[in-house]
């Protein structure tokens, strides 16, 4: 019986085309952003099955999507905008600007609720298109940039709502035209198995859908990428770096809208000194999930897991009966703990190269 002849060698001086290597599951593995934060959360979820005993119970598993959910829609874009290379200090405010924007004209306009809610949409987007465009038209870093709107945003929250208001908050919209149907879709409770789950889940959900498919699935997503690896670069290769910027802002600008329409209607009104210090927090789940101060790295799914894990901490503390003073100080280990973790990963990635 004959041998098999052996696979030709590369000629003398050339490299074996590297599209043609096998790559082992293991460095596959070890290559994604979230990994991380996986085994974060699996160790969170395991700790608090053990110290809590009523974590397990389906009713705090929903508690606990409940939350993730309500910090998740803001860290997917805001994580898609670390990926671009940016930040977005104005996101936790935007949020309430957004409510405050459809309970008050709808109040003082006495129009349908849905005319409210795309009249912040709109709004909400414009403020978006401002932060890029200014940082793309500009010199100083969007941290300066958006620190800025998030200073004007908090004033004018607290002012215009005194000023039409004569308070700190809302007027109650309940009874108008349209609310029953917009809770509906923002703030409604889906029951499954005869527990109840909130609608905010659900957008949670459809939101890492859609930004895991323009990540890794368009064009898009590559510009996002090459635009946080290097925006000098990626301009040398006709990436338009201004009106990806400008989208990506846009893309955090609607992940507030809907946070926004979500705090209306949960609870009617708004008060206008809510939201300020939550940027803080989409960024720490997006660090958790895996996504670079320095940009260029992490995904959507990655951040996502970073809601997670906040998600659990949040409220396996309180399922654990343990003083909630103490939260801010387990999320700041988590952070830690997080970001040594991803750069422990990320040699290993390379190194496996």
């Amino acid at each position: 019986m004959t041998a098999p002849a052996p696979a030709p060698s590369p000629a003398p001086g050339t490299k074996s085309d590297e599209r043609l290597l096998k790559t082992s599951p293991l460095k596959r593995l070890l290559g994604r952003p979230e990994l991380g934060s996986v085994v974060g959360a699996v160790a969170v979820f395991v700790f608090f099955s053990i110290v809590a005993d009523s974590f397990l119970q389906a009713t705090s598993l929903a508690t606990v999507l409940y939350a993730a959910s309500t910090l998740g829609i803001m860290a997917v874009p805001v994580a898609l905008l670390m990926i671009g290379g940016e930040f977005d200090l104005s996101a936790g405010v935007l949020v309430t600007t957004s409510a405050l924007i459809s309970s008050m004209f709808s109040y003082q306009m006495t129009a349908n609720v849905w005319v409210g809610v795309l009249v912040s949409l709109v709004v909400t987007l414009a403020v978006g298109v401002f932060n890029g465009v200014m940082l793309t038209r500009t010199d100083p870093p969007s941290f300066i940039i958006t620190l800025g709107t998030f200073l004007m945003l908090t004033g004018m929250n607290l002012g215009f709502t005194k000023l039409i208001s004569g308070t700190v908050s809302t007027k109650s919209i309940a009874d108008m035209e349209g609310f029953t149907s917009a809770k509906d879709v923002f703030a409604s409770t889906i029951t499954i198995g005869g527990v109840d789950f909130k609608i905010t889940i659900v957008w949670w959900l459809a939101l890492i859908v859609v930004a895991t498919w323009i990540l890794l699935r368009t064009r898009v997503g590559n510009w996002i990428f090459a635009v946080g690896g290097g925006e000098d670069a990626a301009r040398a290769v006709g990436v338009p770096v201004a009106a990806t910027k400008i989208g990506l802002y846009m893309g955090v600008a609607f992940g507030a809208w809907i946070s926004g329409q979500h705090l209306l209607f949960s609870y009617d009104t708004v008060q206008s000194g809510e939201g300020v210090g939550n940027e803080l927090i989409y960024i720490v789940a997006a660090v958790i999930g895996g996504c670079l101060i320095t940009g260029g790295y992490g995904s959507a799914v990655g951040a996502a897991v970073g809601a997670l894990i906040f998600g659990m901490v949040s409220k396996g503390i309180v399922f654990a009966e343990w003083d909630s003073d103490w939260f801010k100080f387990f999320l700041g280990v988590m952070l830690l703990l997080a970001t040594l973790l991803n750069h422990w990963v990320r040699k290993r990635a390379e190194a496996t190269k």
